[in-house]
């Protein structure tokens, strides 16, 4: 078990910089560490990924300093398992809507005394085969582990304050495109409405003592974001090569 730079780097008051993307191949990884990087979001949702894409996806990033996060479909403790035994360190968990929800992500991240998830002699632990005694992994885990519930529905957002209260919970994930579509906003966040909200939920984020990061396209949104409390800035691989590469081909365009 490494060290959670990205949870060090937050108690010490820095915003993290980070990268989503439903891809299988750990070059992606190197690059984005490469490129400095604080964290790489492995995309289990929307991405055919396997546990076995996992573990290579965690060391790729573990080679070059970038640590690895996952976002998986379900709350589904054996799911969550096998992301966590390849090394996963942190968790952002998509369709949360209540404490109950909340309640059962922290129990299958988390081992005993303050969650269920099972031990065994996997990568995470070294395969038993570390300096440390069960007792000190265990405890390391549970403080290195991220426990990052998405606030992507109006449902979430009913019932934010119960959510706030679950221990174990470390910050929360706003996803503005799918938060501004459960307001009925099908064209995308860019609404006064959903900007109005996103500020309530971070100030309610904020005021229980949890953090907060969401999305940014580009580094003027970032640093507003970052300016009004967040703690995780997130770009999707995606995004980072369409605005390069459109920045890259306007000088094709002025030729034309």
């Amino acid at each position: 078990m490494k060290e959670n730079k990205v949870k060090t780097r937050i108690k010490e008051g820095k915003a993290c910089y980070g990268a989503i993307s439903p891809t299988n191949d750990p070059t992606i990884c190197e690059y984005i560490g490469l490129n400095g990087f604080d964290y790489y979001m492995i995309d289990g949702e929307h991405g055919g990924i396997s546990i076995s894409d996992v573990t290579n996806l965690v060391r790729a990033c573990e080679n070059v300093g970038c640590t690895p996060l996952a976002r998986i479909r379900s709350v589904d403790p054996k799911l969550i398992l096998q992301f966590m035994d390849a090394g996963v360190m942190g968790v952002m968990m998509p369709s949360i809507d209540n404490a109950d929800d909340v309640k059962r992500l922290v129990d299958a991240i988390k081992y005993p005394p303050l969650g269920t998830r099972g031990l065994g002699p996997v990568r995470a632990s070294d395969y038993m085969q570390g300096a440390h005694s069960q007792k000190e992994y265990v405890t390391f885990a549970n403080e290195q582990t991220l426990v990052l519930p998405q606030i992507e529905s109006m449902a979430c957002v009913e019932n934010l304050e119960s959510i706030c209260q679950v221990e174990g919970v470390d910050g929360f994930i706003i996803g503005p495109r799918d938060l501004a579509m459960s307001m009925g906003f099908y064209d995308g966040p860019g609404h006064s409405e959903v900007q109005d909200m996103l500020d309530n939920i971070f100030k309610t984020v904020l005021d229980s003592g949890k953090f907060y990061g969401t999305v940014a396209g580009s580094a003027d949104r970032a640093k507003e974001l970052v300016d009004k409390g967040a703690s995780m800035i997130l770009n999707s691989v995606q995004g980072l090569i369409k605005v390069s590469a459109k920045q890259f081909l306007s000088a094709r365009e002025s030729d034309n």
